[in-house]
């Protein structure tokens, strides 16, 4: 898969489960200014990953947050099983320490098979952290911090998400990904 493929499946998930459903409300603003940069990794092992996390993490600390805000460092191939994915997660975190970036960056994950620790596979809950590849969403503190203030109630997101979900179901998720007829 191409990375140009790559990059337009998740924008794909972005705009219609991100910002679609609104699981993430601070999303939008980030994305409509470009203000998201989409880093593909083709290396073949963790190590050559754990690399360009590190010079993601240099890279999104000096950039100019009006320029680049979030990063998404993306590997469509590596981590496919979601229990090793979430094991190298202590390495990205621990590369966080490593830069000095400790409460400046902070590392989401997302990944095709997430699954909440205490939930079935299966369960809707999981889907607000699915996409459709392993990935790192690096993301300033200060940027969260400013649109958890600016957003009432922000501790509520997680459970208005799992209602979402729950409310559309597999079928209304998968509806989602079904292709639009050319008009």
């Amino acid at each position: 898969m191409s990375d140009e493929d790559v990059i337009a499946a998740m924008r794909e998930w972005l705009e219609k489960a991100v910002i679609g459903l609104n699981l993430c409300p601070f999303a939008k603003a980030v994305y409509v200014k470009n203000q998201v940069r989409f880093v593909v990794s083709q290396a073949p092992h963790l190590d050559g990953l754990l690399e360009e996390l590190d010079r993601e993490l240099d890279f999104l600390a000096a950039a100019d947050p009006e320029a680049i805000d979030t990063t998404l460092l993306i590997h469509p191939t590596l981590l496919p099983d979601f229990l090793d994915f979430n094991d190298f997660l202590q390495l990205a975190e621990a590369a966080v320490d490593e830069h000095g970036l400790e409460g400046v960056i902070q590392i989401a994950s997302f990944h095709p098979a997430f699954q909440f620790e205490g939930t079935e596979p299966d369960d809707m809950g999981n889907y607000t952290n699915r996409a459709p590849f392993p990935t790192l969403h690096l993301l300033r503190e200060a940027s969260i911090a400013r649109a958890v203030a600016a957003f009432p109630q922000a501790e509520t997101i997680y459970e208005r998400n799992i209602e979402t979900l729950e409310a559309l179901g597999p079928a209304g998720w998968a509806a989602l990904w079904k292709a639009q007829p050319e008009r």
